[in-house]
């Protein structure tokens, strides 16, 4: 059997045949898929809609709504082509092991992608906001917030639709990634800054290593686990390849479905993440009333946000050095925030904006009765003072108490807890997005990883293997609040295991794989700022 658009021909065991890709949802599957999507869009709008009129937002011209729902169709349409791009990671090795059906294998993952963005914990969303220019975050509703938002999701869409239409698996957290960067060094010298300036480098280079190490982690740790498999499970049958179409044994079976399961859902809590972060932007940007603040915290986050305030004033001031503050506080710590640079003012700045903080909050009450006038201006300064305060426990200048640290954390979760949340429907949209994503379009990288890059077939201890690692691995990285990437390390560990086996790799799609691991970041970089340049002389 030859693989598809490659020249290289897998090397098959008598009896072993190439799975039924051909299958696709059926009349009724379609027709649902359709009513699907439609039930989804009408379902964001209602949910906006809603949102706006409870916030007191009346509609006075109609074309910030129209750039609104344009924003989040791009947005969710991310999250769908993310669905489509990274399907093959969780159903190759159930599809070619013959599991499952390929059409079968594609609505169970769809689904555990479903339920992977419904549970997710948000971290990996507000993760990815953090990498963005804080005077873009600040103006998300500018212009310039319009042309980043725009600028970021189109780069990433384009560049995920021309590696899933030549079959490579890319990453589209890399992607992602990429385009943020590449509006922040455009927009930084649209300002007349260093290009260096416009990028939180640190939680960059954070990520930066998440993404790098992942592929290597899974490559190594698919390949040990594949050796060690071979050695304690002396099962002749589970280093075969199929035969024919006969399912593998129950057992086999079994583990090969729950380490789909797994990966799909892993996919989904880690991935879906990303497009909600952007989303939260976009509505903050055009519906600020209604999102820049949670206003939906419980009676009780006054009266715990006043005590925090209070230990968190009392820390700041210990370390104030006698300065006074300056009378633009808020333009001191942003400044801090965007340069990096600690200054003999920055600790009373924060100190100051922290009392500011805490005046309008204990003056209206609650969250709820924050003014659609004052809203926009009190969410930027909580988003302020959370950022300063991350980045002033990593100053070893300014040395915190245990107790000092503790209270300016604690501080710091008051604030994210009014700033940093996803409301139920934006989970559920993104869900359908990513769901419905993965049931189209799979079958380009689903047939790279299935019968590309060993020589040999697939068999069912390396799909487990390679599996089980990439659940592991993308598992960890959500709980850490950091992005990997799912397709690295699943098609590493993919190649680890053929390794380890002694299998043989084609070269052809290894180096297609590395070529697009390199070439991914500056492309995406170079697509997002010159997006964002010309979108901002437009705007």
């Amino acid at each position: 059997m030859s693989a598809t658009a490659a020249d290289t021909t897998i090397i098959e065991p008598a009896g072993a045949e190439r799975p039924d890709l051909d299958k696709g949802l059926g009349g009724a599957g379609t027709l649902g898929f359709g009513a699907a999507i439609l039930a989804t869009l009408l379902y964001v709008a209602y949910s906006v809609y809603s949102d706006a009129a409870a916030a007191g937002v009346h509609a006075t011209a109609y074309l910030p709504f129209i750039l609104l729902f344009i924003a989040l169709l791009i947005a969710l349409g991310f999250e769908f082509v993310n669905g489509f791009h990274d399907t093959a990671n969780a159903v190759a090795t159930v599809i070619y092991t013959n599991s499952m059906p390929a059409n079968y294998a594609v609505v169970w993952s769809g689904f555990f992608n479903f339920l992977g963005v419904l549970l997710s914990t948000g971290a990996v969303a507000f993760g990815i906001v953090s990498l963005l220019p804080v005077e873009l975050i600040l103006q998300v509703g500018s212009n310039a917030g319009f042309a980043m938002v725009f600028a970021l999701l189109i780069a990433a869409i384009v560049w995920n639709l021309a590696t899933w239409y030549l079959g490579i698996p890319s990453s589209s957290s890399h992607t992602l990634i990429g385009s943020i960067i590449g509006v922040g060094i455009a927009n930084a010298m649209l300002n007349g800054k260093s290009g260096t300036a416009g990028v939180d480098w640190t939680k960059a280079t954070e990520i930066g290593y998440a993404l790098l190490l992942s592929p290597l982690l899974g490559f190594t740790v698919a390949a040990l686990l594949f050796l060690a498999m071979k050695t304690l499970v002396r099962n002749r049958a589970l280093y075969e390849a199929p035969k024919g179409k006969t399912p593998p044994p129950t057992w086999i079976r079994a583990l090969l479905i729950f380490t789909c399961t797994g990966v799909s859902f892993a996919h989904g809590s880690n991935d879906g993440q990303k497009g909600m972060g952007l989303i939260m932007l976009i509505l903050i940007g055009t519906v600020p009333t209604a999102y820049a603040l949670n206003r939906a915290v419980p009676e009780k986050y006054v009266a715990e946000f006043q005590v925090n305030s209070s230990i968190a004033a009392e820390a700041l001031a210990a370390h104030s050095g006698g300065v006074a503050p300056p009378v633009d506080a808020r333009k001191a710590v942003t400044s801090y925030i965007a340069d990096k640079t600690l200054q003999p003012a920055t600790v009373p700045a924060l100190g100051a904006l922290v009392t500011n903080i805490d005046r309008q909050v204990t003056g209206y009450g609650s969250l709820a009765k924050v003014p659609a006038a004052a809203t926009e201006n009190m969410r930027n300064d909580m988003y302020l003072a959370s950022e300063a305060i991350k980045r002033l426990g990593k100053e070893k200048t300014l040395k915190f108490s245990d107790t000092e640290a503790e209270g300016l954390k604690t501080y710091k979760t008051s604030l994210d807890s009014a700033t940093r949340f996803i409301p139920t429907w934006v989970k559920i949209a993104v869900a359908f997005a990513l769901g419905l994503g993965t049931m189209i379009g799979w079958k380009r990288i689903v047939v790279t990883v299935g019968e590309k890059i060993g020589k040999t077939h697939l068999t069912y201890a390396q799909g487990a293997s390679a599996e089980l690692v990439a659940m592991g691995t993308i598992g960890a990285a959500d709980m850490l609040g950091l992005p990997v990437s799912t397709t690295h390390v699943l098609s590493s560990g993919v190649a680890g295991t053929m390794a380890a086996n002694r299998s043989g790799l084609q070269m052809s799609t290894i180096r297609n794989l590395l070529m697009a691991w390199v070439l991914t970041l500056p492309v995406s970089i170079l697509l997002a700022g010159g997006l964002y340049a010309l979108l901002s002389a437009i705007f």
